[in-house]
């Protein structure tokens, strides 16, 4: 199966030929594969170098001429590096863009800790205004590019990995899916989490709803699905745990409830590892997983 970055280009390069207002910013990173884009669109695929701040304002500088750029590179380069200028050229001045990230959490472990950013979501939390897409296969990255670079002008972010479910689901965008019904609590699985969330919780009486778009938080869809399965929730998030514990909090405010949020933890894993040693260091395989939430949710989850 290909990966998600492996549709980035090819997608994008159509969107090109499809809309002259997508422009691409790039820096070094993933150039080779917009090598025909850039001979026929010289002017809308553009390489900055290994100038990651100059890539944000390349890329705010287009979208106040009223092109829709799409910026790309690894995630500790796109959100971390240059987080001032995300924070200014284009939340200050209200100028929208595609943010498309690759390498997500620790997807190249042979990189050391300069290639990680499992705290990429928890930062553009500090920012208002902002759209983040989690897809979890390569089918849901392509519909998630389209959308968002039909956004508008609105700021997006679009965090791909090679981490993937093994069959992608039919997503639009917006709303949490559910994928499974129960009683006994709610576990809501980030984008790639959801194939070890399903096998985690296979015998459990638990609700699993699926979310692929997790700014804005869908809170509606939560509030739903506690009507039925009460309102212990768990979410496992492919990045920093607990990024998203306070939109649940907020989504359940008037009702008592529990939150868990698992994720990658805080300490820094000093080992490059590969990724299977990293997602078990961090609790997120199905076996970890399933201890966790059954610790946490009880004996009555049991079916």
């Amino acid at each position: 199966m290909d990966t998600m970055r492996d549709r980035f280009a090819p997608v994008v390069s159509r969107l090109l030929d499809e809309d002259p207002r997508v422009a691409v910013v790039l820096a070094e990173i993933g150039k080779d594969g917009f090598v025909d884009a850039r001979r026929k669109y010289p002017d809308r695929v553009i390489n900055v170098g290994i100038r990651e701040q100059l890539l944000i304002g390349a890329g705010a500088g287009l979208a106040l001429t009223g092109l829709r750029p799409v910026v790309h590179t690894f995630a500790s380069f796109l959100v971390e590096r240059p987080f001032e200028q995300v924070k200014l050229d284009l939340g200050h001045q209200n100028a929208g863009a595609v943010l498309v990230s690759a390498a997500a959490s620790f997807d190249w472990p042979e990189g050391g800790f300069t290639h990680m950013a499992p705290g990429d979501v928890a930062l553009l939390d500090t920012l208002d205004d902002w759209t983040v897409h989690v897809p979890g296969h390569p089918d849901e990255a392509e519909t998630l590019l389209r959308h968002a670079v039909a956004a508008g002008d609105d700021k997006v972010y679009v965090r791909l990995s090679v981490q993937s479910n093994a069959h992608g689901i039919a997503v639009d965008g917006a709303r949490f899916l559910t994928v499974r019904e129960g009683r006994a609590g709610v576990v809501v699985a980030v984008g790639p989490m959801l194939d070890a969330v399903l096998a985690a919780t296979e015998g459990l009486d638990v609700t699993v709803l699926y979310a692929t778009t997790v700014r804005p938080f869908d809170a509606a869809a939560l509030r739903r699905a506690t009507e039925t399965a009460g309102t212990d929730v768990v979410l496992v998030e492919p990045y920093l745990a607990g990024t998203s514990a306070a939109a649940a909090t907020d989504a359940l405010a008037d009702m008592p409830h529990r939150v868990l949020g698992l994720g990658v933890g805080r300490r820094e894993l000093r080992r490059y590892g590969n990724i299977d040693e990293h997602v078990a260091a961090h609790g997120l395989d199905a076996r970890s997983l399933r201890e966790r939430i059954d610790g946490f949710l009880g004996a009555g989850v049991r079916v």
